[in-house]
């Protein structure tokens, strides 16, 4: 029986990079998987790479509460509950803090913070009891990168929401956790609102502060972390690790991770090794 048999997972932006990769690998763990996303032609061929356990596609933009709630109107139709939802949609666009619009601040924390905090209000009715939530943030949440003044503010916002609602949701047993990637290529770079040469050096940048010398991929690494941390939180209801930021190092959160607790949630977490970290936050 594989691990996620009978279980129910949405993801938002499910349609590529990050998102689509963490659905695929929630489905070949068993799940009956729900996706959704803002274009209808990647939600299209996300169907074709995820397979035969997509059972709801819903074109939806999270900014919009309507729209969630046509998104879980259809869940509860086709699927009845949620035990997994993967709070993932999100946008990153970069300019220097003198420079920044209202428009891309506008945008930025509509879609990664109210989107993302409507995505998870509005589940709570199908949410089960033991149910497990996480969220998508960035190394950025922690770090002061010049250029990213708006993006990492709302990645800092989700940080602090999966705390708040772990500590209000554990009433019933329903866990929430967050992720925190390095950078991760996907299709998100060219959609960041900078010219291809401008993406290009950011992308050289960014390799250059990777000890590794290049940048993840989303098809690779990340997703295997990410759906095991869903899947493996989802097997029984016993898991009791909550509010937790797993940053998923490549060295570029070096600085961030200091050699101290933080936090109350994060504990001792910083000084443990990645291997040792994932089993603490998928512990069961």
């Amino acid at each position: 029986m594989k691990r996620l048999e009978g279980k129910v997972a949405v993801v938002t932006g499910g349609n590529s990079g990050i998102g689509l990769a963490t659905a695929k690998r929630l489905q070949e763990e068993g799940a009956r998987v729900a996706i959704s996303g803002r274009n209808k032609r990647t939600l299209e061929e996300a169907v074709q790479t995820i397979g035969n356990g997509v059972v709801a596609v819903v074109q939806a933009d999270v900014a919009k509460p309507a729209e969630l709630e046509k998104l879980y109107a259809e869940i509860k139709q086709k699927l009845g509950r949620i035990d997994v939802l993967f709070v993932n949609a999100g946008v990153a666009k970069f300019a220097p803090l003198a420079d920044t619009p209202e428009s891309l601040f506008d945008e930025a924390f509509d879609i990664n913070v109210k989107g993302a905090y409507f995505t998870i209000q509005k589940a709570l009715p199908l949410l089960n009891d033991g149910a497990s939530i996480v969220l998508n943030t960035s190394v950025a949440d922690q770090k002061g990168n010049p250029g990213a003044s708006a993006y990492s503010a709302t990645k800092a916002a989700l940080r602090s929401l999966a705390r708040t609602a772990a500590a209000e949701l554990v009433g019933r047993g329903i866990r929430v956790n967050a992720v925190a990637p390095g950078p991760i290529k996907t299709p998100i770079f060219g959609k960041t609102g900078l010219p291809k040469e401008q993406i290009e050096e950011f992308e050289k940048e960014l390799t250059a502060r990777v000890p590794m010398k290049r940048v993840g991929k989303a098809d690779r690494g990340f997703p295997g972390f990410a759906g095991r941390i869903v899947h493996h939180r989802n097997r029984n209801k016993r898991g009791w690790r909550l509010g937790t930021d797993l940053i998923v190092r490549d060295g570029v959160a070096a600085k961030a991770v200091n050699a101290g607790p933080t936090d109350p949630f994060m504990g001792a977490l910083p000084q443990i090794r990645l291997k040792r970290r994932l089993k603490a936050v998928m512990e069961v």
